[in-house]
């Protein structure tokens, strides 16, 4: 009978150590878990805040504005203007708009 006690007692032993091995390791997994959903929401922010400064860099009176003081780039006369058609249906026509 002793000796199935021991047996008993060291299985019992093996799993108490096992079940603390677990806990541990899943505490240890969730504590990741947290650290990279809050890596994710710290991403989140910083792509909407680069998606607001590139619509800033490309809003069209920055770019035009540019173009014009640092570039030097003015409109092209009104005679030298085409303007293309792109519909896939009809073959492309080229026109002058004259004003």
């Amino acid at each position: 009978m002793t000796r199935t006690s021991f047996i008993l007692l060291a299985a019992l032993t093996v799993s108490a150590l096992g079940l603390v091995t677990a806990q541990h390791h899943a505490r240890k997994l969730f504590a990741e878990l947290e650290r990279e959903q809050e890596r994710s929401r710290q991403l989140d922010v910083e792509y909407g805040q680069l998606q607001l400064e590139a619509s800033t860099w490309a809003m069209h009176a920055r770019i035009e504005r540019i173009a014009r003081v640092s570039l030097r780039m003015r409109s092209p006369e009104a005679g030298r203007v085409q303007i293309v058609s792109s519909s896939p249906a009809q073959a492309p026509a080229i026109t002058t708009a004259a004003k």
